[in-house]
């Protein structure tokens, strides 16, 4: 695309401090030239994660200092890249993991952590399967390894990334559990889900009763006693896989702690002779170490993530969408905890 083409300026949603929702600050600010490695992306659509939520209180581990940009992910269209190599793809829609700085009409992104969109995919539905897709994916298929036939428990079956996971499963031909509140429980069954109500005191009890002789995988973002009782829940051989602490998160207090006391009992019960494993999943894991390995991967699975979206065996599940400006409302609806799906945001 010619410079002249290229916008001086664009609007972005930066979260100013420790603030409610409604103190979100759109602002207008420059657009930068993207530099070797990066791409100038035109975004068309991010989106509202538990990641975003986390930040906002300041309690998302290793979050920037404010103020900045939030935004996970995004989907849009390479208008410029820093690097000659990667001049093939500018006019192409690409998908972006980028922690924070999606909030934006125009944004500088990583070509490391970028996957083109096949065609046929539109931005909001591509943008609620970017993270959230390769998340349940690679849970599901690298940390979990579950087999066809096998019963999985999934905690936050109603998120983002549970809805993905779900239909995955599904589609591996594996059971499912899904812990959620009684709320959104009518969803999970017409779904195909068996559901549990994540705060029930009598959980193990009940899902004892759906799997008697344990199940095979859980998948769990509480942490804390929720994943003790889901060490508990595992049959033989079976594996628990953390992806989120928000019990800790959703409180006071340093953010260390809890993440090492959940590496320590990891290892811990991995010492133990019963053949069931634990493992605590990080999306970035070999992202700075292993590059060449953490791209091919994201690719890949990524890759089968949009062709299951696009031949229509699994479904984007949008909750809501929302002008990017009006992100403070869109914040608040999805930190309601009445939804089923991911809150879009379209610049």
């Amino acid at each position: 695309m010619p410079p002249s083409s290229i916008p001086t300026t664009t609007t972005a949603v930066f979260l100013p401090g420790l603030v409610e929702p409604d103190g979100l600050e759109v602002r207008t600010v420059p657009v930068t030239p993207p530099a070797a490695g990066q791409f100038l992306v035109a975004v068309e659509a991010t989106g509202i994660s538990y990641a975003e939520q986390a930040m906002r209180r300041g309690r998302y581990y290793g979050q920037p200092a404010f103020p900045f940009v939030p935004g996970y992910d995004l989907v849009g269209t390479v208008l410029a890249a820093g690097s000659p190599a990667d001049a093939a793809l500018v006019g192409r829609r690409v998908a972006t993991m980028t922690k924070t700085g999606a909030w934006t009409g125009h944004a500088l992104v990583q070509t490391l952590d970028s996957v083109v969109v096949p065609d046929g995919i539109t931005p909001a539905d591509a943008e609620t399967v970017v993270v959230n897709g390769v998340t349940a994916w690679q849970m599901l298929h690298r940390a979990a390894r579950v087999k066809p036939g096998a019963t999985i428990l999934v905690f936050g079956a109603n998120g983002g990334v549970g809805g993905i996971l779900i239909q995955l499963a599904q589609h591996h031909g594996a059971r499912v559990i899904g812990a959620a509140s009684p709320r959104h429980h009518d969803a999970l069954r017409s779904a195909g889900v068996e559901p549990v109500d994540y705060a029930d005191p009598h959980l193990a009890d009940r899902v004892r009763e759906l799997a008697p002789h344990g199940v095979d995988a859980v998948f769990d973002n509480v942490g804390g006693a929720t994943t003790r009782t889901a060490w508990s829940l595992l049959a033989p051989g079976g594996t628990l896989v953390g992806y989120a602490i928000i019990e800790a998160a959703s409180g006071t207090g340093s953010l260390t702690l809890p993440f090492a006391k959940a590496i320590g009992q990891t290892m811990l019960w991995n010492a133990l002779p019963n053949g069931r494993r634990a493992t605590f999943y990080d999306l970035w894991s070999g992202h700075t170490l292993r590059p060449a390995r953490f791209r091919r991967h994201l690719e890949e699975d990524l890759g089968r993530v949009f062709a299951l979206l696009a031949d229509g065996t699994i479904t984007a599940n949008i909750a809501a969408r929302f002008p990017l400006t009006d992100a403070a409302a869109a914040f608040s609806l999805a930190e309601s905890r009445t939804l089923n799906g991911k809150v879009v945001l379209l610049p």
